[in-house]
C-alpha cells in the first residue's frame, strides 16, 4: 500500500488536491470547515498512483483514501483533472461504494455521500452521486440512482433514473422536524 503526505512532482497536482478538499458539502458553516481544513495536511493512501503532469491528471488506484481536516474521499479509484490553468477542475472517485464526508461546522452533524461514481464539479460547486446514491445530513437522508447536491444553494435534486445507474431506483427521502 503507497502511503503517502501528497505527491511533490507537481505543483499544480498539489494544488488540485488541495481546492478538492476546500470544498464544503453543507452552506452554512462552510467557510470554516474550509478554513479549518485548508490547514491540516493532506494525507493519501492507494496502492497505486499514475501521474501524467502533461494531461493533467492524476489517478489513484487501490483502495483509496484521502483526508484533509474533516475531509475524506474514498473509492477503488480516484481521478483528479486540472484545467489549463492547473486548478482542480473535476474529481471522480468509483468503487462498489465510494464515500465522501465532511463537518461543515463543529456544531453540525457530518454530511455524508454514498454512490457508485462520485463526481465533484470545482467551478460549479457541484456533488453529483451515481447508483445507489446517498446523502446524509444528520438524521435527514435522501437515497435514489442519482443525486445531485449543489453546495452553495444547498439544493438536492434525485432521480430514479439517469446515465450510470442500473435499472431504476426509487428516490425516498426522510426529513426530521426541526426541534
Amino acid at each position: 500500500m503507497m502511503r503517502c503526505r501528497f505527491p511533490t512532482l507537481s505543483r499544480p497536482i498539489t494544488l488540485a488536491l488541495v481546492g478538492l478538499m476546500l470544498f464544503g458539502l453543507a452552506g452554512i458553516g462552510s467557510a470554516m470547515a474550509q478554513q479549518r481544513d485548508a490547514e491540516q495536511p493532506i494525507e493519501v493512501e492507494a496502492d497505486q498512483l499514475d501521474l501524467d503532469d502533461t494531461a493533467g491528471t492524476a489517478v489513484y488506484t487501490g483502495d483509496v483514501d484521502i483526508r484533509q481536516g474533516s475531509m475524506r474521499l474514498t473509492g477503488d479509484r480516484v481521478e483528479f483533472q486540472r484545467n489549463a490553468a492547473g486548478e482542480l477542475s473535476r474529481a471522480t472517485a468509483r468503487g462498489e461504494r465510494a464515500y465522501i464526508e465532511q463537518q461543515p461546522d463543529p456544531e453540525q452533524p457530518v454530511v455524508r455521500g454514498w454512490g457508485r461514481t462520485i463526481i465533484y464539479h470545482v467551478a460549479e460547486r457541484r456533488v453529483e452521486l451515481i447508483d445507489r446514491a446517498e446523502l446524509h445530513q444528520g438524521s435527514d437522508t435522501f437515497d435514489g440512482g442519482y443525486l445531485e447536491y449543489f453546495l452553495d444553494r444547498r439544493v438536492v435534486q434525485a432521480r430514479s433514473r439517469s446515465e450510470g445507474v442500473e435499472g431504476s431506483q426509487r428516490i425516498r427521502m426522510t426529513l426530521q422536524p426541526e426541534s
